[in-house]
């Protein structure tokens, strides 16, 4: 989010101590390939353009996928947690997408 701060951005600021789940998401960022692993994946995924809807971001749904699989999350339970969970939001968003202003 590169605008004005939102409340959550506020409070989340605001945390005394990091989580276990952030703790092991930072771990899995860090030593996960993700340039790698969207150069394999990247040929087999949908183009835009056809029909229906426009597909999510490569690297977004990549990094979502990841999430299900480490915590066991069925696709309603990970759409939730995109929405109650801040740090799930915040691994979501692919650094280097938000820092580029591409559309992911």
């Amino acid at each position: 989010m590169l605008g004005q701060a939102s409340f959550s951005d506020l409070e989340y600021a605001r945390k005394k101590r990091r989580t276990r789940r952030e703790l092991f998401l930072a771990e899995m960022d860090a030593v996960v390939p993700w340039p790698e692993l969207l150069a394999v994946v990247e040929p087999h995924y949908p183009r835009p353009g056809g029909r229906g809807r426009p597909p999510v971001g490569l690297a977004a749904m990549l990094r979502i996928y990841f999430l299900q699989q480490w915590f066991a999350l069925s696709d309603r339970q990970m759409e939730d947690g995109l929405y109650d969970i801040e740090i799930v939001r915040r691994f979501e968003v692919d650094p280097v997408c938000e820092t580029a202003g591409a559309a992911c």
